[in-house]
C-alpha cells in the first residue's frame, strides 16, 4: 500500500504528519471557538429575554 519513496521518505512522511497535525489543530480550534460563541449567544439571548 505504501509506495517506495526512496531518499525522500522522511521529507514526504514529515509533510504528511505536519499536514494532519495542522488539520487536527484547525478542527480543535473551530470546535472550541464554536462552543465559546454558542455560550456568548445564549448569554445575549437570556439578557434580551430579561430586558424585554
Amino acid at each position: 500500500m505504501m509506495p517506495e519513496l526512496g531518499k525522500y521518505a522522511d521529507t514526504v512522511l514529515s509533510a504528511y504528519v505536519a499536514s494532519i497535525a495542522l488539520l487536527g489543530l484547525l478542527v480543535v480550534v473551530s470546535l472550541w471557538r464554536g462552543r465559546r460563541v454558542r455560550a456568548e449567544m445564549k448569554e445575549i439571548e437570556e439578557r434580551a429575554a430579561r430586558n424585554g
